[in-house]
């Protein structure tokens, strides 16, 4: 289709620097027939748009439980305050479709979650996307489908009553500051949707923590697990009537696609089989998370409850699962070697354990780790390959002698 366009997109022709921006489209939509004309020594049948589209498809499970869990704590907040509808738009709409607020009700959930969730993203996708076909066209790049993970993945660990305005804002700092100012896909040093969340969190922490922002419900006010756990410590958790399989399945507060543990680990199953995912990455992660879960509880603490959490319950708490599956294994801001991979995974589950029990201002630490991790990232690389290098000089002399 495009070959029928050539003349208007030619270098020169007026619509030259819009010619990435219709690629895009037409080899999304056709096969394109450029054909190699010699052995190109093909490894794999993947490539850049099958990886995205398949960490969009391992998303899935996060999403819909997201859904439901975002109408379910909605209607039943709803409930418990005795309101009959939704406001504004949400209520009209629902209430137009014959949709009512029945916390029994998987469809009522569904539907409830979707009306909050369905703007954020449809904001992310125009915000987000209007900075990367504007890089496209400045610096005459093709626009790959790398955004689509990007704001999938940011949209997943928002409040639910995050303003939309906000949600603008920082999908634009992700996509500008963390990703195209170093050269766009495949350049960034820092996961982009962390980076855009990290930023929001930091400038507006009044819409992006406390207890009155997990819940789309005004007047109700419910603090996430992890919160709990900082105050309170375990007793405080279950007290608050959240056992283990409700943070496990994702029936609690917290954002809108990183709650359920069992979604984001079936969407990891499907990324280390599919061999997107480093599965050393994500073994490191859990096996820093554990073992230094472990050294806390049995160094112990009289004054931090916090210490006493066991390791299946940081788990399944807060965002781990999510950053372990989706946020610790991008390739471009991991580490690149084996060894390496190693070490990045087991940097993340420490520091995330480190962050939520000696500094309960900040309960969630996945996200921070995953971003200290991120920096250091290349120099956990640089100082493997210096060894192997070195390694390998000293058993060279060594079969020379």
């Amino acid at each position: 289709m495009l070959d029928r366009l050539d003349p208007l997109f030619a270098r020169g022709g007026p619509y030259a620097r819009y010619r990435a921006l219709f690629e895009l489209v037409d080899t999304f939509l056709y096969t394109p027939a450029d054909v190699a004309p010699r052995a190109p020594h093909v490894r794999d049948a993947i490539d850049l748009k099958r990886v995205m589209s398949l960490v969009v498809l391992a998303t899935v499970p996060a999403l819909l439980v997201g859904l439901w869990n975002t109408g379910y704590q909605a209607n039943q907040a709803m409930a418990e305050l005795g309101v009959q509808s939704a406001p504004h738009w949400r209520g009209a709409l629902l209430g137009a479709l014959g949709i009512g607020y029945d916390p029994a009700s998987v469809l009522d959930n569904v539907a409830h979650g979707l009306m909050w969730f369905a703007p954020i993203y449809i904001v992310t996708l125009a915000a987000g996307g209007a900075w990367e076909v504007l890089f496209a066209a400045l610096r005459n790049h093709e626009i790959n489908e790398g955004f689509l993970v990007t704001s999938m993945l940011y949209s997943l660990i928002l409040p639910p009553t995050t303003p939309l305005w906000q949600v603008a804002l920082g999908i634009s700092f992700g996509v500008v500051f963390a990703k195209e100012m170093f050269g766009g896909t495949g350049k960034n040093f820092m996961n982009p949707a962390l980076a855009g969340r990290a930023f929001l969190f930091f400038a507006y922490p009044a819409q992006m923590s406390g207890d009155s922002v997990w819940t789309a419900v005004d007047g109700f006010s419910g603090a996430t697990a992890l919160a709990l756990g900082a105050s309170g410590g375990l007793d405080a958790i279950t007290a608050d009537g959240i056992t283990w399989m409700d943070a496990f399945l994702g029936r609690m507060q917290g954002d809108i696609g990183s709650t359920s543990a069992l979604a984001c680990l079936l969407g990891g199953a499907f990324l280390l089989y599919t061999g997107i995912a480093s599965w050393r990455i994500v073994a490191g992660v859990f096996a820093g998370m554990v073992a230094t879960a472990v050294l806390f509880n049995l160094l112990g603490s009289q004054s931090n409850p916090m210490f006493a959490l066991p390791w299946h319950w940081h788990l399944v708490l807060g965002g781990f699962a999510f950053g372990m599956v989706f946020m610790a294994t991008d390739p471009v801001s991991a580490a690149m070697t084996d060894t390496g991979r190693w070490i990045f995974g087991v940097l993340i589950g420490f520091l995330t354990v480190v962050i939520r029990v000696v500094n309960p201002a900040f309960p969630e630490g996945v996200m921070l780790a995953i971003l200290l991790a991120n920096v250091m990232a290349p120099l956990i690389d640089y100082v493997v390959v210096e060894i192997h290098v070195r390694r390998r000089e000293r058993r060279r002399r060594q079969e020379g002698a």
